[in-house]
């Protein structure tokens, strides 16, 4: 079996294209997938580049995004059969978990396809039953992988956790990437007013033509907290989405209304700050920790995705022996949108 590979952790170099891997065999409540698509995160550079406590089978199969068609059926499976189509929740829940609570991802043992289990970088992938989600005919795979991860996290961290509503004012830190693009997309479907920081004027461009009412271009407003304080008419924005994390929080306090909310979903730049927490208090502005989604918001973001109503972006599309140069793209920030790996 041919797939997208580290035996190792570090920089791209570590990344092998394999084509010797055993093909897996559906358990069960399992299915094998044929897979059609695959799709970049920046977890996936994380997880390449390893941190401590990160323990992984090795080679270990990247990519944290993926859709398929199903190959094989294990045993105990009865929802779905051999040739159906279908998209991933990359999110897996122990089946002892499934009972634990309101939310089961807050239990022990729950863990991400490319993270913590093999991703979808190969061309066959064994996957619980319960994590498909069937597909219409009328969705491409790497539409459909392209979405996964990004529009569960987005609508998530907005909708579920963040309580989003009609006419209030986003502010999106960062224009290009995969959970931003997703995030713009649903915080204009809420009926919210969006403002959108971008690192240069191109990509402010791209955020427009995708429905951003307002762009910052951080390249001509490098104070861009003060930017958009003043496009607010200095009252600040209602909720802001930060998933840049060290280099940017104390920018998004400043920018956010008293009383509002900064969901942090992400550290592209790094997890630590030093924080003045005066300003947390004297603003009362709510802090909103938020990763990924339970798989009830997966299906409802993706069902707007089959229903049109959400787009996915991609930016680029690679062979599967490319992975690195989808690493690259994503590390130098050369791509708006999400970068796609074919595999059928």
């Amino acid at each position: 079996m041919k797939a997208a590979v580290i035996y190792e952790h570090g920089g791209r170099e570590v990344l092998r294209y394999a084509e010797d891997l055993p093909v897996p065999e559906p358990g069960y409540g399992e299915v094998r997938l044929k897979m059609g698509a695959a799709a970049l995160n920046r977890l996936d550079l994380f997880v390449r580049e390893g941190w401590k406590g990160l323990n992984l089978a090795l080679p270990h199969v990247t990519c944290s995004d993926g859709a398929g068609t199903v190959d094989a059926v294990g045993a105990g499976v009865t929802t779905l059969q051999v040739g159906d189509r279908v998209a991933v929740d990359p999110t897996i829940v122990p089946p002892g978990c499934l009972e634990q609570g309101d939310d089961p991802r807050l239990c022990d043992g729950v863990g991400i396809m490319g993270e913590h289990y093999p991703g979808f970088g190969a061309e066959y992938v064994v996957v619980p039953a319960r994590n498909c989600l069937k597909m219409p005919d009328h969705i491409a795979y790497a539409e459909a992988a392209a979405a996964g991860l990004v529009y569960v996290t987005a609508w998530h961290s907005l909708i579920t956790r963040g309580g989003l509503r009609a006419g209030e004012s986003v502010l999106l830190v960062g224009a290009g990437g995969g959970v931003n693009t997703a995030s713009l997309q649903i915080a204009k479907l809420a009926g919210a007013h969006t403002i959108v920081v971008g690192s240069n004027a191109e990509k402010c461009a791209h955020a427009e033509a995708l429905g951003a009412d307002v762009t910052v271009n951080r390249q001509e407003e490098p104070n861009w907290s003060r930017a958009v304080y003043g496009l607010t008419n200095k009252r600040g924005v209602d909720v802001v989405i930060d998933n840049v994390g060290q280099a940017t929080l104390f920018d998004s306090i400043r920018a956010v209304r008293k009383g509002g909310r900064i969901l942090i979903v992400g550290n592209t730049s790094g997890p630590k700050i030093e924080l003045d927490i005066r300003y947390i208090f004297s603003k009362q502005i709510s802090l909103v920790g938020s990763t990924m989604g339970p798989h009830e918001d997966y299906v409802t973001a993706m069902k707007l995705v089959f229903d049109g109503k959400l787009k996915p972006v991609i930016g680029a599309q690679l062979p599967l022996t490319d992975v690195a140069e989808g690493h690259r793209l994503l590390e130098q920030g050369e791509v708006f949108g999400k970068v796609v790996i074919d595999i059928a």
